[in-house]
């Protein structure tokens, strides 16, 4: 499990068939075979550590239904280590298992915040509320004017500065993770409207 909260921005050395190899010596510090590792929202194996980085194995579904498909030497990815159980909880429950491919759709500066619109697939947007959380390239992020396939997120300067998107432009592609409380709660829903819960019955009790 994760947090959202981008520990560095390594940058890819190698790839080879499954192998993805990451510069990140940030990471070294605590870091060892075996553990999990969000790339870019992916939660991966470690499967070795090098001098300056480390190496990731990515299952070809992995790569065919998330952004790591695109990755070449040289690219920049945001980096997280799985949460400790005794660290500090900052962001949002983000679990690495990436719903979708969005795209960006426009970025607009807003005094010392910049505001970014995207466009998700079903698999995300279906579960986007207002003020409620989403995990784009790992970032944890609120969503603000969810409509049908677009919503919102305020970034402000810190994020962008320690995340790539600094990097990101209209048109590119990213990955998307929506809350795991707003899946559960959804499925709730449909799985036991026949038994009375209705989301005025949520809303009344705070769930909504």
């Amino acid at each position: 499990m994760f947090t959202g909260l981008i520990e560095d921005i390594g940058v890819v050395s190698r790839r080879s068939g499954s192998d993805l190899a990451i510069l990140s010596k940030k990471l070294l510090d605590d870091l060892k075979e075996g553990d999990s590792v969000a790339v870019n929202g992916a939660c991966l194996t470690v499967a070795a550590l090098t001098a300056d980085g480390f190496v990731v194995q990515v299952s070809q579904e992995s790569y065919a239904r998330t952004t790591l498909g695109a990755l070449k030497p040289g690219h920049a990815v945001n980096l997280e280590r799985a949460m400790r159980a005794d660290g500090r909880f900052g962001g949002h429950f983000v679990l690495g298992h990436v719903d979708g491919v969005g795209r960006v759709l426009s970025v607009k500066n807003q005094g010392e915040f910049s505001v970014w619109t995207f466009q998700a697939p079903d698999d995300v947007a279906q579960y986007l509320a207002p003020k409620g959380s989403v995990a784009i390239d790992g970032i944890s992020l609120t969503v603000v004017n969810p409509e049908k396939d677009t919503f919102g997120v305020a970034v402000i300067p810190v994020t962008i500065k320690h995340t790539t998107l600094s990097l990101r432009r209209p048109g590119d592609s990213v990955n998307m993770e929506a809350d795991v409380i707003g899946k559960h709660v959804r499925h709730f829903m449909k799985n036991d409207a026949r038994q009375g819960i209705t989301p005025e019955l949520l809303a009344r009790n705070g769930f909504l």
